[in-house]
């Protein structure tokens, strides 16, 4: 399994797929490089690059103090160091949309271009709240079982999904223990994010209107409690150049192989082209 070290000698795991045009693979807040399995086979003809954040996934569990955006983007720019690699394009979700922002903020010279998944300069109360509910906390069920009906019946916004989607969910994002399920990441990341009022209080419509002159594309959940139609609205107002679609029957976030989200990032991959 391919590792790197990052700048502060955190042993970071990614997986490198593919051959062609590159495109790194950032995931939400608390999950890792499997997000990305939905859409990768249809990724034909790039090459697939994901990061398991600190704390995440395969990768060593950190100061909690690191879990910030702006670590996460050295540690990204840390990977395409590591590979050799001058430019990449970005599919970002939800917290890797906003790295890749911040990227574009500070190495633009670093990117080809970026992909939103359900992500904006905005994020809506309602989504938030969310994620202070559940961030860091051990869930209550005992049962991958229970995980996959508890998932099926909270997960806001999302229809029509069928049972098994919500199976291959629950197996990456818990494990299991003697005494029951666990998160699999870093709890302490809740102290990383929460407990600093600055990770919560960012303007990022700086970061967003950085990405001009990149191929840029949003994809966003069309009942997302995160990313409000407004807020889009005025993403696309900014950049009426930026493709753009709403995935019907998905929250946040989109699994990115509805095909709608297909659609956005196969015209986004041709851009690049």
């Amino acid at each position: 399994m391919p590792d790197f070290i990052a700048n502060d000698g955190v042993r970071l795991h990614y997986t490198d797929e593919g051959e062609g045009l590159p495109i790194l693979c950032l995931a939400g807040l608390t999950r890792n490089g499997t997000d990305f399995d939905y859409v990768a086979p249809h990724l034909a003809g790039v090459r697939v690059i994901r990061l398991d954040y600190r704390g995440r996934g395969k990768s060593d569990w950190s100061d909690p103090g690191t879990y910030t955006i702006p670590q996460e983007g050295m540690d990204t720019v840390g990977l395409l160091n590591h590979l050799g690699l001058e430019k990449a394009a970005i599919l970002g979700t939800s917290r890797g949309g906003i790295i890749a922002m911040g990227l574009a903020a500070t190495v633009k010279d670093r990117l080809l271009g970026v992909c939103l998944n359900d992500i904006g300069p905005d994020i809506a109360a309602p989504g938030l709240e969310a994620i202070k509910n559940y961030l860091g906390r051990r869930p209550t069920f005992q049962t991958m079982e229970e995980a996959v009906f508890v998932r099926a019946e909270l997960m806001a916004g999302f229809e029509g999904v069928p049972e098994d989607r919500w199976r291959e969910e629950a197996e990456k994002h818990y494990v299991i223990e003697e005494d029951g399920l666990n998160i699999n990441y870093d709890p302490k990341l809740r102290e990383g994010v929460l407990e600093r009022a600055e990770n919560l209080a960012l303007d990022l419509w700086p970061f967003f209107d950085a990405l001009q002159g990149l191929p840029t594309a949003l994809i966003r959940g069309a009942n997302s409690d995160l990313l409000t139609q407004e807020t889009a609205d005025e993403m696309c107002r900014r950049r009426p150049d930026m493709l753009f679609t709403n995935v019907a029957g998905r929250g946040h976030v989109p699994f990115l192989d509805e095909p709608e989200a297909l659609e956005i990032i196969h015209l986004w991959l041709e851009k690049l082209r």
